[in-house]
């Protein structure tokens, strides 16, 4: 073979390498991506300013919590630059995956929701709104496209799973297999004071020998704020507070009162005010809503999984990246998710 024809060997053998690789022109079967455009994702191309923008305000979200945005090519970095263009990837998937489902974003329901905001964070007040804006950097018409996004990310998931429901066979098979999640402890009802010193204690508990109040004590010198209110009045439940106040709770007999008792958090006076209340599980018809909402929303997010998986498989080859941008290839490989449940 003469020099010539090994050198004409070699160039393709490199030009084909980089088509490989993606380092020389598209992909076969991706779609061009034009200049000025960081993606391609179907028919919607995603515009090189549009990234630029969402990083300068991710710099400003950095400078407002005193932190260096990251140096470009640093790890640090393309994990900002990563999470961002896959944002603007998946936004692009959802849109036009919104087109076929028939689902639609109106101006009314865009200004309803600015006018939401607007009340919410800047009580009406148009000069507070547009002063944030300009010191955010955002335009007018930015703000009302995140909302667009926003509402239409929302129906897209209501349509999603919409027909996802939770029988009663789910519920009562939830609740058998979680019972103890359902058991109430053993209880009593106490009232206590807590104190720093041992000695504030001794004269807290002399005064109360001698017949003093103890709501009123406690209302005065309790540093226990959840029980303050209440003098010193509290429920203890078995095993769910400090040893030895757990142990004088339950080891005593109804209307007893304690010398000072160090725990952790100080100096206890604990009065016993009731019997101790026999461990028991709360029925199911006292669970069942909970229940319910617990099961739906685990089952309505595992179903939106499915449709953003199903969606990024089905754009895969419609997606192409300009030369920089594309995501880094996946080590953690495919996780199957098991989503079988009871009904």
């Amino acid at each position: 073979m003469n020099l010539s024809m090994r050198k004409i060997i070699s160039l393709l053998a490199l030009a084909l390498a980089l088509a490989a690789s993606g380092c020389g022109g598209e992909e076969a079967g991706k779609p061009d991506v034009p200049p000025g455009a960081i993606a391609v994702v179907g028919e919607f191309e995603i515009a090189k300013t549009e990234f630029d923008r969402l990083i300068d305000q991710a710099k400003k979200s950095f400078e407002a919590q005193e932190q260096d945005f990251p140096e470009a090519g640093t790890p640090e970095y393309e994990d900002v630059k990563s999470s961002i263009v896959g944002s603007l990837v998946e936004e692009a998937q959802w849109a036009q995956e919104a087109d076929e489902m028939g689902i639609k974003v109106t101006d009314q329901e865009v200004n309803k929701r600015l006018d939401e905001l607007k009340e919410q964070f800047f009580q009406g007040d148009d000069k507070k709104y547009e002063e944030e804006l300009e010191r955010q950097g955002l335009t007018e018409q930015q703000v009302r496209d995140e909302i667009r996004s926003r509402v239409l990310s929302e129906k897209i998931y209501n349509s999603v799973t919409k027909s996802v429901k939770v029988t009663d066979q789910a519920i009562q098979a939830y609740y058998k297999k979680n019972e103890a999640q359902f058991e109430q402890p053993e209880s009593r009802e106490v009232r206590h004071i807590l104190v720093k010193t041992r000695a504030k204690a001794q004269d807290i508990y002399g005064q109360l020998q001698d017949g003093a109040s103890f709501t009123a004590l406690a209302k005065q010198f309790t540093q226990d704020e959840a029980s303050k209110a209440e003098g010193g009045k509290m429920t203890a439940q078995k095993g769910r507070t400090v040893a030895p106040f757990d142990k004088f709770v339950f080891d005593a007999e109804t209307g007893d009162l304690s010398e000072p008792i160090k725990t952790e958090f100080g100096w206890h006076i604990i009065e016993v005010l009731s019997d101790v209340k026999p461990k028991s599980v709360t029925p199911l018809e006292d669970v069942k809503e909970s229940i319910e909402t617990t099961l739906l929303q685990q089952r309505q997010n595992a179903a939106m999984r499915r449709w953003v998986a199903d969606l990024k498989e089905k754009y895969a080859d419609e997606t192409a990246y300009a030369p920089g941008f594309a995501p880094a290839p996946s080590t953690t490989g495919t996780q199957t998710e098991s989503t079988t449940e009871t009904g």
